[in-house]
């Protein structure tokens, strides 16, 4: 069955009720009752949540084959608690295990041998890179890999699409009942935005701390009334590695180029005015706008009201010069951005619920005048590829792409018209991740293009002497240089869904197929 950007879907995907992507909007005003997470008291006055080790955990929590643990990925690349916690469980023979990570990456490179062996056979992830990806493609995961945005993730179980068995939650400082927080610690990575679902609703809720702080550790992100057992550990990340290159500022000359035109852009606009609002995603040319807003907001004389996402040392900067009111955070790009929610009295932590669920009362997301991402690949539909490599390899993350694209009123993609020898700008994307409707502009290094969608745009920007092309050209121009590319060949078994925000079927992934000479 197609659906609203033309995949095909296949009828083995539709069961239990799914259904097709029928447009952003599609689920607009739907009621649901939200999952019930399972209670029980039975901690005593005086008694102790503190274990003595990562074993004992797995073994107090009663984790048997079949069960669905979690794991949060604001450490990045520099995450250890996934690896600790999948060891225990291998080596206690605990078999058919889901992993519902908010994301997994090169840090977990261990866990695909456990792919291999059926220690784990189910994946629930946002992002899906390194060792971890390559086994998923090549069809080793005994179950489909099922591919969410941070709003879809939250949004599924709390709808109870997921259930989570465990949550083992890694936290810089933690206190003996469990209040646990990103900061304070020698460990710190800022908040714990998506693990905060986890502790609501899921079975059995296990703190891995490296900081024991004295009690009542406030203001928790993780509240102690929400946690059964506190592990106290050496280490349970490397915060150096939280700006992974996917979230490292970028130097290159052309990415600067592109981060500059797009502040051009954003000026352009009518949204560019006092108290207007703002998300860079992951990605060196995104992240580098930040830094060409500040003289055109002085120029201007215009301060934005509040920044939102994933957060580095720039946007930072904008907020102790006093060009930002405040900075409403889910996730900490780099150690500055850790600091300062540490402590700046006007940059807050929330959950990913309140960043980007599709299905709650009012995301912040929704409120966003622009959001500045990055891309894979972008096709004449502009629809968006974030999660698959050229060659079909899942080496990406869906992340809030396209919850923050769906909710700004101008969604803007920066990419290189070609990346080494394949053009990013294609006929059609492998995979979409997020949907052509949801996209306004796009910015290459060889020009800009705006969704014929958006004919306000067109005119706003060609006012201000912005000079536009079609994306059809940027498509003609990049293949001018590098050559239309081939086909990617899959088999027919499929090995990842990528599900819309909405819950509703936007693609599938298939078996990539090895290169034969």
């Amino acid at each position: 069955m197609k659906n609203a950007v033309g995949r095909d879907i296949p009828e083995s995907v539709l069961t239990g009720g799914r259904e097709v992507f029928q447009g952003s909007n599609y689920r607009d005003g739907m009621e649901y009752a939200k999952a019930s997470p399972k209670a029980k008291a039975y901690i005593k006055p005086g008694e102790s949540k503190i274990l003595s080790s990562v074993k004992e955990a797995v073994q107090r929590c009663g984790i048997r084959d079949g069960m669905t643990v979690s794991f949060h990925h604001h450490f990045r690349e520099g995450d250890y608690v996934a690896n600790m916690v999948m060891k225990e469980i291998a080596a206690l023979g605990i078999k058919d295990i889901t992993i519902a990570a908010s994301s997994v990456g090169q840090a977990h490179d261990p866990i695909a041998k456990m792919i291999e062996d059926g220690i784990v056979t189910g994946l629930q992830t946002s992002g899906i890179r390194g060792k971890m990806g390559e086994a998923v493609s090549h069809g080793k995961l005994k179950t489909p890999c099922i591919l969410r945005s941070h709003g879809g993730r939250v949004r599924a179980v709390e709808m109870g699409e997921v259930y989570i068995d465990v949550a083992f939650i890694g936290a810089p400082t933690s206190d003996e009942c469990g209040n646990a927080r990103g900061t304070g610690g020698k460990s710190d990575c800022g908040g714990l935005s998506y693990s905060m679902v986890d502790s609501k609703y899921a079975g059995k809720v296990v703190v891995i701390t490296d900081t024991l702080v004295p009690f009542p550790n406030f203001p928790p992100s993780i509240q102690a009334i929400d946690v059964d057992y506190v592990v106290v550990v050496d280490e349970i990340g490397d915060p150096r590695k939280i700006a992974t290159r996917a979230a490292r500022l970028s130097q290159d000359p052309r990415d600067l180029m592109m981060a500059e035109k797009c502040a051009k852009i954003m000026a352009a606009t009518p949204y560019f005015k006092g108290g207007f609002s703002f998300q860079a995603g992951a990605g060196g040319p995104s992240l580098a706008v930040n830094r060409y807003l500040q003289p055109l907001m002085v120029e201007r004389g215009v301060k934005m009201k509040w920044a939102i996402g994933g957060i580095s040392g720039p946007m930072v900067g904008l907020l102790e010069k006093g060009l930002i009111e405040s900075i409403v955070d889910v996730q900490d790009f780099d150690i500055d951005a850790v600091n300062s929610l540490r402590s700046n009295p006007n940059h807050y932590e929330i959950s990913a619920s309140q960043y980007a669920n599709p299905m709650n009362k009012g995301a912040f997301v929704n409120m966003l005048d622009f959001v500045v991402l990055a891309a894979l690949e972008i096709d004449i539909k502009f629809n968006v590829n974030v999660v698959t490599g050229s060659d079909g390899v899942l080496m990406g993350a869906a992340g809030g792409h396209s919850d923050a694209s769906a909710g700004a009123k101008c969604a803007i993609i920066i990419t290189p018209l070609v990346r080494g020898r394949m053009p990013t700008v294609c006929e059609k994307v492998v995979t979409v991740s997020t949907p052509g409707e949801s996209i306004d502009v796009l910015i290459t290094d060889y020009g800009t293009a705006v969704n014929p969608r958006r004919p306000d745009l067109v005119k706003e920007l060609t006012s201000a002497g912005i000079k536009l092309t079609t994306i059809e050209a940027l498509k003609e121009k990049a293949y001018s240089m590098v050559g239309a590319p081939d086909d990617v060949q899959f088999h027919e078994n499929i090995v990842a869904i990528m599900e819309a925000r909405d819950g509703t079927i936007l693609d599938v992934v298939r078996r990539v197929r090895p290169f034969e000479f």
